[in-house]
């Protein structure tokens, strides 16, 4: 068998496990009236920054925490952090600081028992394989196989949130950028 299969295999393996209901739960914390800060590190930081992109494209205030422009986070607002492990110390420490702040925490990881899902209000398991060997098995290098399904589960995500808010197509290329 060649390596494409496989790793689709491997996709579609973790995408059957992951509960859309969890995603449904998540929808309430992310809202058009509410600040999102969103936060990975590595490249888990990567797909952080894709969800931000997407959620900007459909409407929403959002931020990237480490870029020059992130303002300061407030009581109220939404953190969303992402780590396949659960245990990445910077990501962790930081989620504690946002949840002593008042931050409305929802977390993607691989690992339901790590330190990040604890602290989550709302929880999303993607239990694709991480450096630490949480999740589902992969031929895959370290969290490969975590980060493409929490893409595709984020990607998921937005497109939840796009039709519950009724955000067409064409409202999200208005705001795409215009300058190339």
């Amino acid at each position: 068998m060649t390596v494409i299969p496989q790793i689709m295999t491997e996709i579609n393996e973790v995408m059957k496990l992951v509960d859309e209901t969890q995603l449904e739960k998540a929808m309430p914390y992310l809202t058009k009236d509410k600040r999102i800060f969103v936060i990975g590190a590595g490249r888990s930081g990567f797909q952080a920054k894709g969800f931000a992109m997407r959620l900007m494209h459909i409407g929403y205030t959002d931020y990237v925490m480490g870029e020059t422009i992130t303002p300061s986070i407030q009581k109220g607002d939404t953190w969303v952090a992402i780590s396949g492990s659960g245990t990445t110390k910077g990501i962790v420490a930081d989620t504690e600081a946002a949840k002593k702040l008042g931050l409305n925490i929802v977390a993607f990881t691989s690992a339901p028992e790590s330190p990040l899902a604890q602290l989550a209000d709302q929880v999303v398991i993607v239990p694709g394989a991480t450096k630490t060997g949480a999740g589902v098995k992969s031929m895959q290098l370290l969290s490969t196989l975590f980060d493409q399904t929490v893409h595709i589960t984020l990607d998921a995500l937005t497109l939840m949130l796009s039709r519950r808010d009724h955000t067409s197509n064409e409202d999200a290329l208005h705001e795409h950028v215009n300058v190339e």
